[in-house]
Formats: C-alpha cells, sequence, structure tokens
C-alpha cells in the first residue's frame, strides 16, 4: 500500500495522475498547507524539507517500508516499482534529461512566476518580469521539442509527460492574464489536449476532493506558506 500526502497543488497533482495510471493501491492522507501541517513534527520525520507529495510504500524493496519526497524522485521510484512509464531502454537518457528540465526548470520558474504575481507584495517589477519571462522560455524550449512528437520522450507516454502535465495544467496562473495562454506553444497545447484527455487525468482530477483543504489566504496562511518571510518566533 502506497500512503500518499496530498494537497491539491501541481506537484501532487502529479503523483496523483501516476499513481492512477499504475493502478497501484494508494491511501490519500491530506497535508492541509495553508494550515501549516506540512511542519508538523511527523509530516517532517516523512519529508525533513515540508513539502507535499510525500509517499510511504509499505511495502518497499525487500518488504522495507520505503519513504520518498519531491514529485520527480516519486515518479521515478513508482515507474520502477511499477516498470511502467519508463519508456524504452534507448530512451533513458533522454528521460533523465527532460525529467530534469522539469523538475529543475519549468516547474520552480513556473512556481516562482505564480508566487510573485499572485501572492507577492505590489512592486516588485523586477521579480515578476524575470520569473514569468524565464517560465515563459521553459514553455519555448518545451514546444520546440515537441514539434513533430506525440510525447516528450521517444514514442512512448512515460513519466516526463505526467510530469510536465502536473504544471502546464496550470498555465493560466503562471500566464496570468493571458485568454489562451497555451496559444502561443501551439505544440504543447496539441500534446497538453491529449494528455488531459486520458481516463487516468479524470480520475486524478478527483483525488482529495473530498477533502476539506483551506482556500483562504489570511495571516495563518501566508505564515504557514511563506515561513521564510517571517521571523522566527521570540
Amino acid at each position: 500500500m502506497i500512503r500518499f500526502y496530498f494537497h491539491p497543488t501541481p506537484n501532487p497533482a502529479k503523483v496523483a495522475l501516476m499513481l492512477e495510471e499504475i493502478g497501484l493501491p494508494y491511501e490519500v492522507i491530506p497535508v492541509d498547507t495553508s494550515k501549516g501541517q506540512q511542519h508538523d513534527p511527523a509530516f517532517r520525520a516523512i519529508n525533513p524539507n515540508g513539502k507535499v507529495p510525500a509517499i510511504v510504500d509499505t511495502e518497499g524493496p525487500g518488504g522495507v517500508p520505503a519513504t520518498v519526497f519531491d514529485s520527480t524522485a516519486i515518479l521515478l521510484y513508482l515507474a520502477e516499482k511499477s516498470s511502467k512509464l519508463l519508456g524504452q531502454p534507448g530512451d533513458r537518457a533522454d528521460l533523465l534529461s527532460w525529467l530534469f528540465f522539469i523538475a529543475s526548470g519549468l516547474g520552480p520558474f513556473s512556481g516562482q512566476a505564480v508566487h510573485f504575481q499572485h501572492a507577492a507584495p505590489e512592486g516588485l517589477d523586477y521579480a515578476v518580469n524575470r520569473y514569468r519571462r524565464e517560465a515563459e522560455r521553459h514553455y519555448q524550449v518545451l514546444d520546440g521539442r515537441l514539434a513533430g512528437r506525440e510525447f516528450i520522450v521517444g514514442k512512448e507516454y512515460t513519466i516526463a509527460d505526467i510530469s510536465a502535465w502536473g504544471w502546464l495544467d496550470r498555465a493560466s496562473r503562471v500566464l496570468k492574464g493571458a485568454a489562451e495562454p497555451l496559444a502561443p506553444y501551439p505544440n504543447i497545447a496539441r500534446w497538453f489536449a491529449a494528455i488531459d484527455a486520458r481516463p487516468a487525468v479524470a480520475r486524478a482530477r478527483k483525488v482529495g476532493t473530498d477533502f476539506d483543504f483551506k482556500t483562504a489566504r489570511d495571516e495563518e496562511a501566508k505564515r504557514a506558506l511563506f515561513p521564510s518571510n517571517y521571523p522566527p518566533a521570540a
């Protein structure tokens, strides 16, 4: 059994889709990050970085429970555990390259673009421009990769596609104000429509909907989500 620590944000969404695609049994454990539950000692014992997603595989290698955090690590772990969505052996170098392009580039810069456009105080024009333009640049790189290609890696749907889907699903927030955020990226738009039509995506979108996560961005939520912005308690 996989214990899946979840909040409805892009990185946990990737893991939800992965679990639905490979069909391993799992239990969703909500972590309400706006209430600061990611900082609870019990969760920090699972992920010292205090972020979701994380999983605990009660039937890990050799029957020993395994704890995995960070969405990219989780995707790789689950792909290897299930022997699914890794592509062909000859695709391994491309798979790792594009998976980590998403993990170190498209994902983080998209996240910072969302933060500075939607959550940061006004007046930080340099930061807004920096992260928005870098997010757009990463979109351009991926759009070029997908020219004439059905999937990001090789000829098969892989964890690279799942990883990219998680953040591209939030393109309207990353590219704030764009009426058709994927219109400048026709290859991404075509690819995203095909991935988003998969039956597992519809199931993944339902994950966690039976939990009442906090949505208000009040002082409690800001302190929980952005603790480095606040001095430690005396």
